[in-house]
């Protein structure tokens, strides 16, 4: 084959003796510094949100007050607060500690742990997170799925009935821990790790955990005693726990549970319809223990066999540094809970965070928000807390509130002390049974049906990522179906990067583009010439599949040569690299060999607009000597215009 000895430059002239380049000559990028290289990846992997680009021509005293600012951002609105924001935020704060009373009561026993720890969890945190924190909507506190989780991972370590003691301390140890890395990986600049865990899987293991949650409230709604039911997650050994102990339901406790869940279901479905009155799904929680403790006390039904919560402590929280398990054999064990927990803490709030800074049209800073959490939970663990994180029920509420700072976190801080110093011998008589009332008609929330529809309608594969989170949580346990929905979400990525995409390219009539031929059935291809795109990064892991795939097509194109019209075999392959935005080594070795598989088959190689980091390494292993820089072209159109012309020329006919 004639493999174009006439082509000048950039394989822009033909034999025809013309000289002047028929296409635009693609230039090689000037090279760069290799520690340049390695520090502008360490920026883009780190500081892609450029976070000192603020400091950048300001005087030392701008500086200053700029990284006070940053570090806190409590500075930067502070200084323009005003009176209407106060009156919107202590609003906001008062709704949501209202609707944060009785839910931390209410997940404090999803997590195994006094009900006091529950409260707590709403004092401190919050504090910490409205000076470091810079979402200026998130409600911060104890969550369903984090409680539950909690508990789970606690349960299979330490028996919280026959040891609570010692159950406390590994509880209060893991969120200890659960703060170090989450503010350990915002101090590194880390916090991409959690865009590993996809929508998809987010949203299964969050249905199949509302379940859980909301199956795990039979004991309280049927009056089984704790010790008496199930410690398992999964919906089969729930169901038989419950069934098992018909002997003990109590039908007042139903009665007092039922009426009051399908009230607050009542309330968030008016709130729901008309959106002014969003506060009475926030307030129907505290007035539905307000009336089930003031009903139970009237007609001393806790006499009649009704469970209640008891006489709990007045006092704000007390220290449990001394508490906090730095030796021996469970030090380990707590380090693991708390990555795990600490890990769903942080998604969840961040994804909440995210939520409604979109909405308001502000910034959220992924790594300090890590940072904050962190913190926060490191002091928690110290003031006897357990885990907390961004709730999306509160949160809403208070967005609804009209909140406008983190001060509404404040005022909900103070509400709670207030009760805490005050108001805690009240809930002696509230009925355990309220309270699962109350988790249940929360984590209703949890189960997107609109987003399962939206996944399965977009990518089935993301769907099935799904399922399998939302059956593993439901029928396994809710650290299993975690890891499940952990590994489908790797096994995706590990699909989508060893088989990647390619397409095989023809003209759009009347223009010079060139598109998938399978997509525009009108595409015309050039015969004699074959033109393949590359929709990814070839790397060590697709380039073997990619220069298999690449033959493949061309060994489906020379089947077809005695059928096609003109019957010409390919002499030309154009590999469009516009999608590959970068190449290692093993790339680089699988196009050398590609180029010699198809220089045996007396078929030329030619490339189309790599992305200046593939050139540069392209340049850097000697492939365009080896190739022939003449065939490196800008695009797919002048690659064609040049190659067709040579087919032209070979068999001596019209062609294009």
């Amino acid at each position: 084959m004639a493999s174009g000895p006439g082509a000048a430059g950039n394989g822009a002239a033909v034999a025809s003796g013309e000289e002047s380049p028929l296409v635009y000559k693609v230039q090689l990028p000037p090279k760069s510094n290799p520690v340049t290289q390695v520090l502008h990846v360490a920026k883009e992997t780190l500081f892609y949100d450029d976070s000192f680009r603020q400091f950048k021509h300001e005087s030392k005293r701008n500086r200053s007050i700029l990284g006070l600012k940053y570090v806190f951002p409590i500075f930067d609105w502070v200084s323009h607060y005003t009176f209407k924001k106060l009156i919107g935020d202590f609003v906001a704060g008062l709704t949501i500690a209202s609707l944060a009373i009785p839910q931390d009561l209410g997940y404090a026993t999803l997590a195994h742990l006094p009900y006091l720890n529950g409260l707590y969890s709403s004092f401190v945190p919050p504090l910490i997170y409205s000076v470091l924190g810079s979402s200026r909507h998130i409600a911060i506190g104890p969550v369903a799925v984090v409680s539950l989780l909690l508990g789970t991972l606690l349960s299979n370590e330490v028996n919280h009935t026959t040891n609570p003691a010692l159950y406390l301390r590994l509880a209060l140890s893991s969120t200890f821990f659960a703060g170090v890395f989450q503010a350990g990986l915002g101090f590194l600049r880390l916090g991409f790790i959690i865009d590993f865990l996809s929508h998809a899987t987010i949203v299964g293991f969050m249905a199949g955990a509302a379940i859980t949650i909301g199956l795990q409230q039979l004991k309280g709604l049927l009056n089984i005693p704790t010790a008496n039911f199930t410690t398992k997650t999964d919906i089969v050994s729930v169901l038989r726990s419950a069934f098992q102990h018909t002997y003990q339901w109590n039908w007042r406790t139903i009665v007092i549970g039922l009426v009051f869940l399908g009230f607050i279901l009542f309330t968030k479905f008016l709130a729901k319809k008309w959106k002014r009155l969003f506060w009475l799904s926030a307030v129907a929680p505290l007035v539905s223990v307000i009336l089930a403790t003031a009903f139970v006390y009237a007609f001393k039904v806790n006499k009649d066999g009704v469970n209640i919560v008891g006489h709990l402590n007045k006092g704000i929280n007390p220290s449990s540094v001394h508490e906090l398990i730095f030796t021996g054999h469970l030090v380990g064990t707590a380090a693991k809970i708390g990555l795990v927990a600490g890990l769903i803490a942080i998604t969840e709030g961040i994804a909440i965070g995210r939520t409604f800074a979109a909405l308001e049209g502000y910034h959220i800073d992924g790594n300090k928000e890590f940072i904050a959490f962190g913190l926060m939970n490191m002091a928690g663990s110290a003031t006897s807390c357990y885990i907390t994180t961004g709730s999306f029920s509160r949160s809403a509420v208070n967005y609804n509130a009209g909140c406008y700072t983190t001060v509404s976190n404040i005022v909900m801080s103070l509400t709670v002390m207030v009760v805490l110093l005050a108001l805690t011998p009240l809930f002696k008589y509230t009925p355990n049974a309220i309270l699962a009332s109350v988790i249940m008609s929360a984590v209703v929330s949890l189960i997107d049906i609109r987003a399962a529809y939206l996944i399965w309608k977009v990518d089935k594969f993301d769907f099935i990522a799904m399922l399998g989170a939302f059956f593993g949580t439901l029928f396994i346990s809710i650290e299993i179906g975690l890891l499940i929905a952990v590994s489908i979400s790797f096994v995706k990525l590990l699909f989508t990067v060893t088989r990647p995409h390619t397409a095989l390219l023809g003209n759009i009539p009347g223009t010079k583009v060139y598109r998938n031929v399978t997509q525009y059935k009108d595409a015309k291809r050039v015969p004699g010439v074959l033109a393949i795109r590359l929709d990814a990064p070839l790397y060590f892991s697709n380039s073997n599949y990619i220069r298999e795939r690449v033959l493949r097509y061309l060994h489906d194109e020379q089947d077809n040569v005695a059928l096609s019209a003109n019957g010409l075999p390919v002499q030309y392959l154009i590999l469009d690299l516009t999608p590959v935005t970068n190449i290692d080594v093993t790339g680089i070795i699988a196009l050398e060999e590609l180029e010699t598989a198809l220089k045996k088959k007396n078929i030329q190689l030619a490339i189309s607009n790599p992305a200046t980091p593939v050139l540069e390494k392209l340049a850097n292993s000697g492939f365009f000597e080896r190739l022939g820089q003449q065939w490196l072209f800008l695009t797919v159109a002048d690659a064609v215009q040049v190659t067709s012309l040579l087919v032209n020329k070979n068999f001596g006919e019209k062609v294009v």
